[in-house]
């Protein structure tokens, strides 16, 4: 049975440690800071359902816990809001592959799109804070691995890579379509 005035105080600490980090926290991480004393899951649990009908809520992406403004909220802070880099076809491509395979070298990337893969669209994913290096793979070359960060789970309201859209659902989507369709079809030579 827990004490009602420890757990109040559990969550006063874990609301104050999330809140003045500087980046989302795991499990771990909040523990080194206010103690393992309570079931720091349903703490949180708590927290996050005291905070659900407020402006900001608690969440957890990707095995770690931040404050965010409430999705209901966000039109009110569009002005205010760093523009996002508008990406390329390619860029978005890259990101797709690395999220979906990571960790990826980026051979792999190029030769799953099909097409060589510059640095200037490793670069804008990586300023983005989407993707990182994630060690080198141990082939000769050692080339190196890339694979998503927490920012890119939060950036796209992910709790995590198990939340991409599946097979089934990007062939409904009609993004898996292999065949151009009719009107852009080229015909072959001796056809007409």
């Amino acid at each position: 049975m827990s004490d009602p005035e420890t757990d109040n105080a559990m969550l006063r600490a874990i609301e104050a440690v999330v809140f003045a980090a500087s980046a989302p926290l795991t499990l771990a991480e909040i523990a080194r800071h206010v103690g393992t004393s309570g079931d720091l899951p349903a703490l949180l649990q708590d927290l996050a359902q005291s905070y659900a009908p407020r402006g900001i809520n608690l969440v957890e992406r990707g095995g770690r816990w931040l404050f965010q403004t409430a999705p209901d909220l966000a039109h009110h802070l569009r002005p205010a809001r760093e523009a996002v880099p508008k990406l390329s076809r390619a860029a978005i491509e890259t990101l797709s592959v690395i999220a979906y395979h990571e960790p990826v070298t980026r051979p792999e990337i190029e030769e799953i799109r099909g097409v060589a893969v510059s640095g200037g669209t490793i670069d804008v994913l990586m300023e983005a804070g989407w993707i990182r290096p994630a060690g080198r793979r141990e082939t000769p070359g050692r080339p190196l691995q890339y694979a998503t960060t927490p920012g890119f789970l939060v950036h796209f309201n992910l709790t995590s890579r198990r939340d991409l859209p599946g097979l089934a659902d990007l062939k409904a989507a009609g993004l898996l379509d292999r065949e151009p369709p009719r009107e852009l079809a080229l015909p072959f030579s001796g056809e007409e």
